[in-house]
């Protein structure tokens, strides 16, 4: 078997000659015999077998010759980014305030296949105890009713969602004193059963907190622990209590002339098949406690003091570190060049151009974890310059600190980050009640050789709507797909809509998992401010997911399970109608393409085990209310700043 061939110019013997006699007219107009016979055919003929033979004998370059002349060239390959995630640290019990996780608390996974996945606490998060200062009702847009005496002194019943008949939107607000951010709160409820007619596991009510720009949902997760359930009121039906989980910040708010740091109960519209409230949930008291703190973790871990080794005292010279790929550096990170005479710090470069023979610069990579010290070049005068200090012989380098970690591995599952690597007074365990999320590997070879080219045609420049969406991928590992639009007017700025990777599978997307962190807003907008040009202005944001929702009726092939016919249906369905991988080239649903019926006819009726696709209706669907609106219709209009997500989907198999 032959070895595989690299292609850095496919183009053949005859494209190079049609690409030579298209020119003709341009830089030769006099010459118009164009057959076999003419003498300058003949030529470009023989020229063009000479290139095809060069253009061979590139290709048989190997890979690491073709990554170095990129590095010539300034062009480095992306690498690995490290996975994110909340973990939750749970008390041991209801305490006072004052118990922290101190940034750079370390959890591993336990019992996984391989080495332990170490995730590090990117700050200190602090226990808060809740004091409740307020309790209104609302039965519609800017309408409140001060219920907190009722309720602070338990005499009698408050009832939740005032209207009748019970309105969506209704809703149960509880005041808090301070902010409670980052916490897991454990409300206490005493009720009584009169909110009937709902499905205990499923009441149509979300919780929500107010967190500055808008309300946001707070999590209701199982509570670690055999046995138990986040909410065991039952929708607000019984002695119980719930679990919330503060993630986003957790700003005031004056509702009803009382400011406070609110949460609330919100009623909502149920979804197809669940059960709705035929009388108002009635509560007579309510408690909080804080039993736990939640906190943003990366997959990383800190290398403290370690020795690199002792100078040679020649240029060029290379150091590795003794874990990698290394993380961005975050300021900690010192190099150290010690000698008996002094001990001096030296600074990262991204190269030695600039660099003079009295800079104390050294270059890092960070996916081979190599330290490089600067070359001695010389010139075509004669010339020799020292591009860089070079460490005298006989000095100890040494790195105080640096972070290691990163790639695919870190996208670990709801559940897993459960081993603390050092005790915390009062912290009973600790998990992760989300998935992690966002780790990539190094970039391959195959996709820098695919990028290189384009990189060095544009120079690093955001000049045209192409330029833009390549460089805002290139500025973050994370980032999955880009829409640049130009401005419409003078003066108006670049839109950018950013999709970001998400590990997780296509019918359990929601909304929330396509939310930008700040930090990749930040690294994208400071990557673009250096390459924009001068008097653009950029705005990032996420495109608008248009929310739908596929009925369809099909007719299985005889002998085929209808539960298995549905399940493959709901999943093709989920997987064609999706931001990252859907779409006929299954790259993400295409910008500007509309979703019609025909197309969806022809997803289903590829479904092995379907005989027939009977009917096919969308419905819009509202994301964030979690609602269908509208009627049923057969095309979808997209607009350009928006993708679809599909969710709810409903396939009827007879």
């Amino acid at each position: 078997m032959s070895l595989p061939v690299t292609n850095l110019d496919d183009r053949k013997f005859q494209d190079l000659v049609d690409e030579a006699k298209r020119m003709i007219p341009q830089l030769c107009p006099e010459w118009t015999n164009h057959n076999l016979s003419d003498p300058g055919v003949a030529l470009i003929e023989l020229f063009a077998w000479m290139t095809e033979m060069t253009l061979f004998r590139l290709n048989q370059v190997p890979d690491t010759f073709y990554t170095r002349m990129l590095n010539l060239l300034g062009f480095e390959q992306f690498p690995a980014s490290a996975a994110r995630t909340e973990l939750t640290f749970w008390l041991s019990g209801a305490t006072s305030a004052g118990i922290e996780v101190p940034q750079g608390t370390e959890v591993t996974t336990l019992g996984t296949v391989g080495e332990p996945r170490v995730f590090t606490t990117m700050e200190t998060v602090a226990a808060v105890q809740p004091v409740l200062v307020s309790a209104l009702t609302s039965d519609g847009p800017d309408r409140y009713t001060n219920v907190w005496g009722s309720l602070s002194l338990g005499l009698e019943n408050v009832t939740c969602f005032p209207r009748t008949p019970l309105t969506p939107g209704d809703a149960f607000y509880l005041g808090f004193e301070q902010s409670l951010k980052g916490n897991a709160i454990r409300l206490g409820i005493e009720a009584t059963v009169e909110g009937i007619g709902v499905n205990p596991d499923r009441p149509p009510l979300v919780w929500e907190v107010w967190q500055g720009e808008g309300w946001v949902r707070a999590s209701v997760p199982d509570l670690p622990g055999e046995g138990e359930v986040a909410d065991s009121t039952g929708g607000l039906n019984r002695n119980g209590h719930v679990l919330l989980l503060i993630r986003s910040d957790h700003q005031p708010l004056t509702l009803g002339g009382v400011r406070a740091h609110w949460l609330r109960a919100r009623l909502i519209e149920p979804a197809p098949g669940q059960a709705a409230y035929r009388a108002s949930p009635q509560i007579r008291r309510v408690t909080a406690a804080a039993i736990g703190m939640t906190v943003e973790a990366e997959h990383s871990e800190r290398i403290d003091d370690e020795f690199l080794g002792t100078s040679t005292g020649k240029p060029n010279q290379v150091f590795e570190v003794s874990r990698r790929p290394v993380l961005p550096r975050d300021g900690h990170e010192v190099l150290e060049v010690s000698t008996p005479l002094a001990t001096t710090e030296w600074v990262e470069v991204n190269d030695f151009v600039d660099s003079g023979p009295n800079d104390l610069h050294y270059m890092w990579d960070s996916s081979t974890g190599k330290i490089t010290f600067g070359p001695v070049i010389r010139y075509p005068d004669g010339s020799v310059r020292h591009h860089g200090t070079i460490p005298p012989e006989g000095a100890r380098l040494r790195l105080t600190s640096y972070r290691t970690g990163g790639g695919a591995l870190g996208n670990v599952g709801v559940g897993t980050l459960t081993g603390m690597r050092s005790a915390i007074p009062y912290v009973s365990g600790v998990s992760n009640l989300v998935p992690a999320t966002g780790g990539v590997d190094a970039e391959t070879v195959e996709n820098a050789k695919r990028r290189g080219p384009q990189s060095v045609r544009a120079g690093g420049r955001a000049v045209t709507v192409s330029d833009f969406e390549r460089l805002a991928g290139e500025a973050d590992s994370r980032v999955a797909r880009v829409r640049c639009l130009a401005p419409e007017q003078p003066g108006d700025p670049v839109r950018l809509f950013v999709v970001p990777h998400v590990k997780q599978r296509a019918e359990m997307l929601v909304l929330d998992d396509f939310a930008l962190p700040d930090d990749m807003i930040a690294r994208i907008a400071g990557y673009l401010d250096e390459r924009r040009v001068l008097g653009s202005t950029i705005e990032i944001g996420t495109p608008y997911y248009q929310g739908v929702t596929v009925a369809s009726l099909l007719t299985a092939q005889p002998g085929r399970p209808a539960s298995l016919v549905r399940d493959r249906a709901q999943r093709a369905l989920y997987d064609y109608i999706n931001p990252i991988t859907g779409g006929s080239d299954r790259h993400g649903w295409a910008f500007d393409t509309d979703l019609n019926s025909a197309n969806i006819f022809q997803v289903l009726e590829a479904v092995e085990g379907v005989e027939k696709v009977d009917e096919v209706l969308f419905f819009e669907y509202d994301l964030r209310n979690h609602e269908r609106m509208g009627f049923g219709k057969e095309l979808v209009k997209l607009a350009p700043d928006s993708l679809f997500l599909s969710t709810n989907h409903h396939v009827v198999v007879q």
